[in-house]
């Protein structure tokens, strides 16, 4: 009996020498497991700082390569343009007036396309190269409802002309970036840089176009001063999508362009017939719609172009199947809205030609017709 007691004693005695061994080395394997995974915590935490640093140094290099590579890129645009574009001289009978122009080969013929605003008047013109040679110019032709004008150089060496490529500018985005090189206050070959700010402008020249619109006009912030007019405005990889015509007077960084697709479109007419008469006509006048003007007329129409005139026996008054009227607001063209006045004309200039039937969209009171009428030609811009 007695061994029996013995035996289970020492039987218990090792069922909890086993048990205690079993928690003493649990807590021992979860010391050690805790302990690793605080250390892999660590070489993690190190990797994730070593990542991060990395991350910013690439950052840091990459905003570095950037800024050099655009720097580069800007000063080897100007180095390949900067011969192309010329100081364009002429006299006037009340003094001299400067402007800006740049070459282009015109089937095979080299010209200098300029602004009509820096020809208008002149009785004399000379072009200058970037390399100081001058020689004597004569207008081919001037289109003053674009302001464009093209002028060819008599007695040049061939190896004066580098002509700049023209391409497509109805590619254009706003706040995609521009060059403008010129000739401002006769600081031959400046340059500057910007934005298109704006496309679709519409501007005016009242001396020059007898208060017709030119329209379609590009706006950049690229700074441009008297004696740019005429230079190139070019895109990023040194090709023309513009031509510098404009500033308003006491501005900050707002400057106007003509497109090269107005150049492309005209570039025939002007050196073959020395002009360009593809101007189409609605023969109406008037303002843009707005909220207020809406409020007072007592109609929901907040946009459009409002009629204020309508040009006797003009397309406009002979419209279909009624004529437009005075407060009458078109609101669309060919099925395209038309918000204001800048659309209106632009759709017209950039998409429309002389002779051509359009569908205008109009609201009037509390009706919205469709009218049909055939566009005119504009007429004659002042002498």
């Amino acid at each position: 009996m007695v061994e029996q007691h013995r035996g289970a004693r020492a039987s218990t005695v090792l069922v909890l020498v086993f048990v205690a061994g079993l928690i003493l080395g649990g807590i021992v394997a979860t010391v050690v497991l805790y302990r690793q995974i605080a250390t892999l915590r660590d070489d993690l935490q190190n990797v994730k700082n070593q990542v991060s640093n990395i991350s910013g140094n690439q950052n840091i290099n990459i905003e570095n390569i950037t800024v050099i590579q655009n720097t580069t890129a800007l000063a080897e645009i100007y180095d390949e343009v900067k011969d192309s574009v010329v100081l364009i001289v002429g006299e006037t009978g009340s003094g001299t007036v400067q402007g800006s122009g740049f070459i282009y080969n015109y089937s095979g013929s080299m010209v200098v396309i300029t602004n009509n605003h820096v020809v208008h008047g002149t009785t004399s013109v000379s072009v200058t190269f970037s390399d100081g040679n001058g020689y004597a110019a004569t207008v081919k032709g001037t289109d003053p409802y674009s302001d464009l004008a093209v002028l060819s150089v008599a007695n040049s060496p061939q190896i004066e002309f580098k002509p700049l490529e023209i391409v497509d500018s109805s590619t254009l985005k706003v706040g995609n970036p521009v060059i403008a090189i010129g000739n401002p206050y006769g600081l031959v070959g400046s340059m500057t840089t910007g934005v298109i700010s704006a496309l679709g402008r519409t501007i005016s020249e009242q001396e020059y176009t007898g208060g017709f619109a030119i329209a379609n006009i590009i706006q950049t912030s690229t700074p441009i001063n008297p004696g740019n007019s005429g230079g190139p405005l070019l895109n990023v990889l040194g090709r023309v999508v513009g031509i510098t015509t404009a500033i308003v007077e006491n501005s900050q960084g707002l400057g106007f362009a003509v497109p090269s697709n107005t150049i492309l479109r005209e570039i025939f007419g002007l050196v073959q017939f020395g002009n360009y008469d593809g101007h189409s006509y609605l023969g109406v006048n008037g303002a843009d719609m707005d909220y207020e003007t809406a409020q007072s007329m007592k109609t929901n129409v907040t946009y459009g172009w409002l009629v204020g005139g309508v040009v006797q026996n003009g397309p406009a008054a002979n419209a279909k199947p009624t004529p437009v009227q005075v407060n009458d607001i078109i609101i669309g063209l060919n099925a395209t809205r038309v918000r204001n006045g800048d659309e209106m004309t632009s759709y017209v200039e950039d998409r429309t030609l002389p002779g051509q039937t359009v569908i205008l969209t109009i609201a009037r009171g509390n009706q919205t017709l469709l009218l049909s009428l055939v566009l005119g030609k504009r007429p004659a811009p002042p002498a």
